[in-house]
């Protein structure tokens, strides 16, 4: 065994070994809890978060970075089953999403996520904050029947399918769910304000998941009424491998929507993939910098392959990669390996998994919607101005009201109207002063000045009054726009007939095309 060899074996049983065992703890409840959101198949989310160790770890260049299916997605993935009407076309779109972004990694065009406002990112988490919340009310409250969400997303505007079945919700509110919904919170509250520290290899959401489970067996030797049905818990084949739906893509290459849809993830997994790298390279002691291109292609390759074995999308996840840097995983062979604890819980633990209530998944969900949309952030971004809270709260409003696409859209097209605005308004500064009878007027030119200025720099040169003295200086200007160095060449002629004396400080003369 050579010397790299033995460095890497002795750093895996070191380190890697028991943060990939904390990392699983973390992402098995995630695996089943994200898929259950997202609608699909609790075996799904199992499948994407095995391709997210296995594979996406081996293209990836991040050390840290663990990878799985995430909330942030959940939906999108909903509003896409819904609308295509089938798992196996679903799956298409998730395989197609993994192509388009492999093709983005190829091109090089990782660093695409830098021209979205950091508003706009901002208001697109909270917004999936909110719908993640929303969407785990009714299992948290024991409402088993998949029918409750008709539409894409809950639209707290109109409340629109939030509200279409409540005729029928109330009789199926289970009080045993909801206690044991209550004891969740009160479990996560404790062991992550008291015992966290102390037992830093397991997560508060495997704890929970134990705890609640074992209560739910415990519960119908002793109060009968508060038992649940055995459509609260977790459903799964004894044959895992038997229920896999694999994609449609004779039905589906000719959908439309399908192709929207694949656009829809491969943008937001994207986008959610490199904004967790960034954050996790900053957790990284050892200040590793992951390529963003070859991260593209890594996940694009994990959500192809996930699509063609009926798993959900996969992204780079915040929750799992800190979980695995704060454990003191030095290699990526950490999330490897908890790729493999994933594949051994499907193959020789189901029965187990199957003692799982939803709800307890629920509220680890509703717990990491809050995270994204606490109030603190909120407050943060307010007090930074309305030029960041303004664009913030309108890409909220557009998602809710529409979709995640069109939402970040029109979230984007009212920041670079902000931009626009203080654009317009910074291209150089004014300033007067009166010596006796005559008026100085000086006009610095900014670093750039772009046409945008244009409007606002002819009309205060034309207000100019007559027999002033006006100083243009563009000494410390890296950039003007030919439209403005114009400006200032017809104003000379309007000067000499107003008597005005103009004094030009390293501002360039430009040739004033003549049209007549």
């Amino acid at each position: 065994m050579n010397r790299k060899a033995k460095f890497v074996f002795k750093t895996f049983f070191k380190h890697d070994f028991k943060a990939s065992i904390t990392v699983f703890f973390v992402a098995l409840p995630l695996c089943l809890g994200v898929a259950l959101a997202s609608g699909a198949p609790v075996v799904s989310g199992i499948i994407a978060g095995i391709v997210g160790g296995l594979i996406v770890t081996l293209v990836s260049g991040s050390s840290l970075s663990v990878s799985g299916p995430a909330a942030g997605l959940t939906a999108i993935c909903t509003a896409a089953i819904t609308d295509l009407g089938a798992l196996d076309i679903f799956f298409v779109s998730v395989s197609a999403a993994g192509v388009i972004q492999i093709l983005l990694g190829v091109l090089k065009l990782g660093g695409f996520t830098h021209f979205i406002p950091s508003a706009v990112i901002k208001g697109m988490l909270a917004a999936i904050g909110i719908i993640l919340m929303t969407k785990q009310i009714p299992l948290i409250l024991g409402y088993e029947k998949p029918d409750f969400y008709t539409d894409e997303f809950f639209n707290v505007f109109t409340l629109h399918s939030g509200f279409d079945h409540k005729e029928g919700f109330f009789p199926h509110i289970s009080e045993g769910t909801i206690l044991l919904s209550i004891l969740a919170i009160f479990v996560i509250f404790i062991w992550d304000r008291f015992l966290a520290k102390r037992i830093s290899f397991l997560s508060s959401s495997f704890v929970v998941v134990i705890i609640i489970s074992a209560l739910a067996q415990w519960i119908p030797d002793n109060w009968h009424f508060l038992a649940l049905k055995n459509s609260h818990f977790v459903t799964l084949p004894n044959n895992i491998f038997a229920d896999i739906k694999f994609p449609n893509f004779k039905q589906a290459l000719g959908n439309g929507m399908v192709w929207k849809y694949s656009l829809i993830i491969a943008f937001v997994a994207s986008l959610e993939s490199l904004l967790s790298l960034e954050a996790v390279d900053k957790l990284d002691p050892m200040k590793r910098v992951t390529p963003p291109n070859r991260e593209l292609i890594a996940q694009g390759s994990g959500n192809f392959i996930s699509g063609l074995f009926g798993g959900i999308p996969i992204t780079s996840v915040i929750v799992r990669s800190s979980a695995n840097a704060s454990a003191g995983a030095k290699t990526k062979w950490s999330a490897f390996t908890h790729g493999v604890w994933l594949l051994l819980a499907v193959l020789f633990a189901i029965p187990f998994i199957q003692l799982i209530p939803y709800c307890v998944l629920a509220i680890i969900l509703f717990l990491t919607g809050y995270k994204l949309t606490k109030p603190s952030m909120y407050k943060a971004i307010f007090s930074q101005g309305r030029e960041q809270f303004l664009p913030f709260a309108v890409t909220i409003i557009a998602i809710l009201s529409t979709d995640l696409l069109i939402g970040v859209v029109i979230g984007t097209i009212y920041a670079i109207y902000f931009l626009i605005k203080h654009t317009y308004r910074a291209g150089y500064t004014y300033s007067e002063a009166k010596h006796g009878n005559i008026l100085h007027i000086q006009i610095t030119f900014a670093l750039n000045v772009s046409f945008l200025n244009k409007k606002r720099i002819r009309n205060t040169l034309d207000k100019i009054p007559p027999y002033s003295v006006v100083t243009l200086e563009a000494t410390d200007s890296v950039y003007i726009d030919y439209d403005i160095l114009e400006i200032t060449q017809d104003f000379k002629v309007k000067a000499k007939e107003k008597h005005i004396e103009l004094i030009f400080i390293d501002v360039p003369d430009v040739k004033v095309l003549d049209y007549h």
